[in-house]
C-alpha cells in the first residue's frame, strides 16, 4: 500500500504568492549542483471531460539521487496556490525509491524544493499547461471508425509537450493546435457490435534545474479522457 502525507500549509498569494499564479512563468531554481533531481506534478480527471480545475487530482513523483546513489532522507515538497504537499519516499513497489504524494484540485503553477541538509535543489517553478476539454467528438458519440476522425479541444494556452492516445494507437506526440485528425482505422471497432474506445489527451511543460545535475527535470502535466464508440462496422 502507497502513503501520501498531504500538508495543508496555505501559501500566502498577498505575500509574495503571485509567482503561483498561472502566467507566472516558469523558474529554473538554484541548488548545489549536486543531486539529480526528475520530479513530476501529473493532474488526472476525476470525471470525463473535467473542465474544472477542482475535479482533478494531482500526483507528484520525485526520484533524487547523489552521485548515483538513491536519497531516501531530508525533505521533498510540492508548493501550488493551495498548499504545500510534502513527499514521502516510498521504499518498495512499483515506485521503489520515489518520493510521492497526492493533492486535491490542479493548481497549474508548481514549485519544487528538495533539501538533504547538505545538498539541495531549490524554487524550481514550471507554469504548467491549463487544463483543456474535448469538443469534439463529446463522451459517449458514437463514430465511424472506417473514416477518418476529427478531434478538437479547448484550451487557452500551447503546451511544450502534448501526447494522443486513442484507440490502436498509443501516446503519438503531436502538436498543440487544438485539432488532430485520426486516420480512418485508429479506433477499435467490430463487425458486430460497438466498440468502447479512450481518447487520452495529456500535455506537459517541463523546465530544467539550474541546482541539479545534467538531466534534471521539472515537470507538469494534465491529461484528459473521455470514452468514444465505434460503431460496428458491418464487415
Amino acid at each position: 500500500m502507497r502513503h501520501f502525507l498531504v500538508s495543508t500549509l496555505f501559501v500566502c498569494v498577498a505575500c509574495g504568492g503571485d509567482a503561483l499564479d498561472p502566467g507566472s512563468g516558469n523558474s529554473a531554481g538554484d541548488g548545489t549542483g549536486t543531486l539529480f533531481v526528475d520530479g513530476s506534478a501529473r493532474a488526472e480527471p476525476l470525471i470525463p471531460n473535467a473542465a474544472s480545475a477542482d475535479d482533478f487530482n494531482t500526483e507528484f513523483d520525485v526520484r533524487v539521487s547523489l552521485n548515483g546513489q538513491t536519497v531516501n532522507t531530508g525533505t521533498v515538497t510540492m508548493t501550488g496556490s493551495s498548499g504545500t504537499t510534502e513527499l514521502v519516499f516510498s521504499p518498495d513497489g512499483e515506485f521503489g525509491g520515489h518520493w510521492r504524494g497526492l493533492a486535491s484540485g490542479y493548481d497549474e503553477v508548481y514549485i519544487m524544493d528538495v533539501d538533504t541538509g547538505t545538498d539541495n535543489v531549490t524554487g524550481v517553478r514550471v507554469d504548467g499547461p491549463d487544463v483543456h476539454v474535448f469538443t469534439a467528438p463529446l463522451p459517449g458519440d458514437t463514430l465511424d471508425s472506417l473514416v477518418p476522425v476529427e478531434l478538437t479541444w479547448d484550451c487557452d494556452d500551447n503546451a511544450d509537450i502534448i501526447t494522443l492516445r486513442a484507440g490502436e494507437v498509443d501516446n503519438i506526440a503531436i502538436t498543440d493546435q487544438g485539432t488532430f485528425t485520426l486516420p480512418a482505422g485508429t479506433l477499435r471497432n467490430d463487425s458486430g457490435q460497438t466498440v468502447e474506445n479512450e481518447l487520452r489527451l495529456s500535455r506537459t511543460n517541463r523546465v530544467t534545474p539550474s541546482g541539479g545535475v545534467p538531466g534534471s527535470e521539472l515537470a507538469v502535466s494534465v491529461r484528459q479522457e473521455i470514452t468514444v464508440l465505434a460503431q460496428p462496422t458491418g464487415l
